[in-house]
């Protein structure tokens, strides 16, 4: 400090108020010193600067999301708007476990983290980790049971909505809906969405049902297989997930109805390695994980500072237009 402080003409207090973007320094002066700590490949002490600003610079990402489908996204959104050269993101599985999910919050709070973003396994309200923290904590994807909370979630009724209304511009009148697990309010959420788009636009759900079942490839060729028989003039389909989608396609293909041509088939998630390999490519909602990632990121820098909401925030997905959907010719 001593010898940037020399070069840029300064002295060593305002080298360091310069160095740690502290308001009390003129522009002119800032560049002179930061280009000083340029020229001499000066690296600041991040504890010292810890001990003088309370804080560590890192902040903890615990998740239950061991497979990292939903929190690599996540965690990738928030270290972008984190920015590497200026926080550290400690990343912790608790695999759906309490206990480990307990020891993984002492360990991140005895690293005196700045701050936590909590990433659950599944789309659906969680236990809150309390208001007797230490430090803010931001939940992203599933949201905190407690409305005192800041949650951060993808807008799965618009996702529906957007899903049947692609399908609907694109000249689709017969439209199916095949999805996951009932249990989970995603399910309920993209069927309500679906249900809401189809109503406005006066026409009946296809099959008579939301076909729900599981999160899986041989639950959508099962269904599909049932579908057909029920109603075999469908036009499209929506499939609650990617994998659901992929099980659609093996059977449409196995009936000899071509996609998108006779049938188009949407999915949910973009799942890259499935929709991209599916044949055709899926036509997709991608729900927009890394958008949630930064602004979580955003938000917890606005706690850090002393300003932390409440409630739930939505993200909206995003549209990933591929082969399996056309206009009806």
């Amino acid at each position: 400090m001593r010898d940037v402080a020399k070069l840029a003409g300064v002295s060593i207090a305002t080298a360091s108020k310069a160095l740690n973007n502290q308001p009390q320094v003129r522009a002119e002066t800032r560049t002179r010193v930061l280009q000083a700590a340029e020229q001499l490949s000066f690296s600041p002490n991040t504890l010292a600067q810890g001990l003088i600003t309370q804080r560590s610079g890192t902040v903890g990402l615990l998740t239950s999301d061991l497979e990292g489908r939903f929190s690599i996204p996540i965690l990738m959104g928030a270290e972008d708007a984190f920015g590497s050269d200026q926080t550290s993101v400690f990343l912790c599985d608790a695999r759906g476990d309490n206990l480990r999910e307990r020891h993984h919050l002492r360990a991140l709070l005895s690293r005196r983290v700045d701050g936590l973003i909590v990433v659950g396994a599944r789309p659906d309200a969680r236990p809150s980790l309390g208001r007797d923290l230490p430090v803010p904590v931001i939940y992203a994807y599933s949201p905190s049971d407690d409305p005192a909370d800041l949650s951060l979630v993808t807008d799965n009724v618009g996702g529906g909505r957007m899903a049947v209304d692609h399908l609907i511009r694109h000249g689709r009148r017969r439209i199916a809906h095949i999805t996951g697990d009932p249990s989970y309010g995603a399910a309920q959420d993209r069927a309500r969405g679906a249900l809401d788009r189809l109503a406005e636009e006066g026409l009946p759900l296809a099959g008579d049902q939301v076909w729900f079942g599981a999160w899986s490839e041989a639950w959508g060729r099962g269904a599909t297989r049932m579908l057909l028989q029920r109603d075999p003039d469908i036009d499209a389909i929506f499939a609650g997930s990617d994998e659901i989608a992929r099980g659609v396609l093996d059977v449409l293909h196995q009936e000899k109805l071509a996609v998108p041509t006779q049938v188009a088939v949407i999915g949910f998630d973009n799942w890259n390695i499935l929709a991209v390999n599916a044949r055709p490519p899926l036509t997709t909602i991608d729900m927009n994980l890394e958008a949630l990632g930064r602004l979580a990121a955003q938000r917890l820098f606005a706690a850090i500072d002393g300003t932390l909401g409440s409630g739930v925030e939505t993200v909206a997905p995003r549209l990933i237009t591929r082969e399996s959907t056309a206009p009806l010719d």
